[in-house]
């Protein structure tokens, strides 16, 4: 009666057959110790909810011994790096406007004279909201320690001074979101998201599936040049995106009220290259998997990382160089850049130039590499 429900030999045959199987499918076994070692690697290193060294702009046209210490005392504080020490007005709006910096300081001309005089001088701190946690961090710092600033910088002052700089009035102005909201974060880059797990899904398992039915020898044998089959797949599902991205826009503006004050052709030009990169991935995937089961677990290898350093999830500046590099080559890191830049900030097309081009290029050389890989297979 054993041996009718369990068979040692029948059992040990099994398990040599799942092995042999298991070392035979290199792509699931890579995935099985890729996956916890990247999250691992990302969740251990490159996560940091409490960014440091983000890059601020300085607006002082008379930078005086009292500007000189207060700067030094933001800069102490590992909050604040200081790119461009000697900006002028207008260059400062372009930098924040285009995320170059996180923080506009300004200093007023008559900064130093007020201090001397025993009257209360004030500073104006203009942080980029669009990510409440960036900012919250390195705001709750600055009253205090510029007031201490200048307390010691006037040490041997007159206590009239020493009284102005504890009267030290510090202007906080949070632009594009002055509320906190984290929705008017998070809900732009959903659209981001959601478009990157649909598109590069859907395009990678569409391939694969008819090499695993057998039917992508009838789609070879038809007179249709590589690209005319990489279109004829690609195309359909840039429908697919348009319908979601109408969903997810019209949601964001009537169930979370996230304001819209850029332009939607810009947007819908933006969103569209990006699709393109998305869908022309999911092909180039579908050239290297074999099984709808191999096209997922690709996807999902690529999308784990670019979900967490993209800045979706956790602030693009609070993670190590290495790390920044890293997030540098995946379209979604881009797209949130310019989709929060003229939802959030009303950028124009000069401003968002650069993530723009970021994506077209993607598009080529994603291009390029799937039309290469597919004349491969035809061997």
């Amino acid at each position: 009666m054993s041996g009718r429900f369990l068979s040692l030999a029948r059992l040990w045959a099994l398990l040599t057959k799942e092995t042999i199987q298991m070392r035979r499918d290199r792509l699931t076994f890579g995935m099985m110790l890729g996956i916890p070692l990247l999250q691992l690697m990302l969740f251990g290193f490159a996560i940091n909810t409490d960014p440091k060294e983000l890059p601020a702009a300085l607006v002082a046209p008379t930078q005086d011994r009292f500007t000189r210490a207060m700067v030094s005392a933001l800069e102490l504080t590992g909050y604040y790096r200081f790119v461009a020490p000697d900006a002028t007005a207008a260059e400062a709006e372009a930098m924040i406007t285009r995320g170059d910096v996180a923080f506009v300081v300004t200093v007023p001309s008559d900064f130093g004279r007020r201090v001397a005089r025993g009257e209360a001088p004030t500073i104006l701190i203009e942080a980029d909201a669009t990510d409440p946690s960036v900012a919250s961090g390195a705001v709750s710092t600055l009253g205090t320690v510029a007031a201490e600033a200048l307390l010691r910088e006037s040490g041997g002052e007159a206590a009239a001074e020493d009284e102005a700089a504890r009267r030290l009035s510090v202007i906080v102005h949070r632009r594009y979101n002055p509320e906190g909201i984290t929705q008017y974060n998070i809900v732009p880059g959903l659209l981001g998201v959601i478009l990157q797990l649909t598109m590069v899904m859907m395009t990678a398992m569409a391939l694969t599936r008819e090499t695993e039915r057998g039917t992508m020898e009838n789609l070879l044998s038809m007179p249709a040049t590589p690209l005319e089959i990489m279109l004829g797949k690609v195309v359909p599902y840039l429908a697919v995106g348009a319908v979601q991205v109408v969903v997810v826009l019209v949601a964001a503006r009537t169930l979370f009220s996230i304001p819209f004050v850029g332009s939607l052709p810009l947007l819908l030009v933006g969103v569209l290259v990006f699709v393109l990169a998305l869908v022309i991935l999911g092909y180039l995937i579908s050239t290297v998997a074999r099984t709808q089961m191999q096209a997922m677990q690709l996807t999902f290898f690529f999308f784990l990382p670019s979900l967490m350093l993209s800045g979706f999830m956790f602030p693009f500046r609070g993670m190590p160089g290495w790390a920044q590099t890293l997030g540098e080559i995946f379209p979604l890191t881009h797209f949130l850049r310019l989709i929060r830049a003229v939802m959030l900030k009303g950028a124009d097309a000069a401003t968002v130039a650069g993530p723009m081009a970021a994506l077209g290029l993607f598009v080529l050389l994603l291009s390029g590499a799937a039309l290469l890989r597919f004349r491969r297979t035809l061997d």
